[in-house]
């Protein structure tokens, strides 16, 4: 059984997010979504990212929620993970995620990055212009879970 872990700091988790799990989750034995704690300001704690994302993919039997802190490839050994999924939405993700995934190669040779993109009609769509639309009061329900909507909503970034 393979293990992939997919990272990032779901703030907040989108539509092209779950298309990533989904689609990972035909792919791979068990998905690990790995909530990191981020070094910037994040609009929801990691406690409320990993809670919606537990709720999003509560039906699937091999998806599994955490957050961590600390390096990556750190995580990925506590984890005795060997794969590294990252979704690709544009052209303009790859060279920042190719650096990473040579980085972290470099780090740790046995560990894979592999790359997935999100169906066509999610590549558009990232956590920060989501929360850009919600902060104008925009509506925001076609990007995210009902779940997220409403979730933005209580947060009163009007």
């Amino acid at each position: 059984m393979i293990k992939v872990i997919y990272p990032g700091t779901f703030d907040p988790i989108t539509r092209g997010h779950e298309d990533v799990v989904r689609r990972a989750a035909g792919l791979f034995g068990e998905v690990v979504v790995a909530v990191a704690e981020s070094r910037s300001v994040t609009l929801f704690t990691l406690d409320e990212r990993v809670a919606m994302a537990n709720e999003i993919f509560a039906d699937f039997t091999n998806v599994r929620v955490e957050g961590f802190s600390g390096l990556l490839m750190n995580y990925v050994r506590t984890q005795n993970a060997r794969v590294v999924l990252r979704g690709l939405r544009a052209v303009s993700d790859f060279e920042y995620e190719f650096q990473m995934a040579g980085m972290n190669r470099s780090l740790h040779p046995d560990v894979e990055t592999l790359f997935l993109t999100p169906a066509e009609h999610y590549t558009f769509i990232s956590a920060s212009i989501v929360r850009e639309i919600a902060r104008f009061g925009g509506d925001v329900s076609k990007f995210v879970s009902p779940l997220v909507a409403i979730k933005l909503t209580e947060k009163k970034l009007t």
